[in-house]
């Protein structure tokens, strides 16, 4: 499990859900939660959270990504790669942290993907879990 630590900077709530948007480093990452600042002490602005998601929820692209819905986009650079027969572990230094993803070594191997590349990780709103 992936785990960085932000500070929320918005939060938008309608009916039982929020849209969160949380500070991490330099990046902005979104997050769409079952539950309320009613319902959840650790919901407030400026407030500190855990930020989580899976190894296998990071999606991994090289170059420019346009045209896509995916909020959550964190450039950075593969510090390690780690190859068995059917997955792939690439870890990448996103600036102030390091996140791991999970694909499949036939992915790494699509895109040619080497220590020092200059990649983009995603997670979808919907994958990102906060915790106080």
């Amino acid at each position: 499990m992936n785990k960085l630590i932000g500070t929320i900077v918005e939060l938008r709530t309608e009916g039982q859900m929020s849209l969160v948007s949380i500070k991490v480093g330099s990046h902005l990452i979104s997050s769409i939660v079952l539950e309320t600042p009613a319902s959840a002490s650790y919901l407030a602005n400026r407030g500190q959270v855990n930020v989580l998601f899976k190894e296998t929820e990071v999606i991994l692209a090289k170059g420019p990504v346009e045209g896509i819905s995916v909020q959550n986009k964190l450039p950075g650079k593969i510090v390690e790669i780690e190859s068995a027969v059917l997955l792939s572990r690439v870890t990448i230094d996103i600036g102030t942290d390091k996140i791991v993803s999970i694909i499949t070594t036939k992915g790494a191997s699509q895109l040619n993907l080497k220590v020092n590349d200059e990649i983009v990780a995603m997670i979808k709103t919907n994958e990102i879990t906060l915790s106080a």
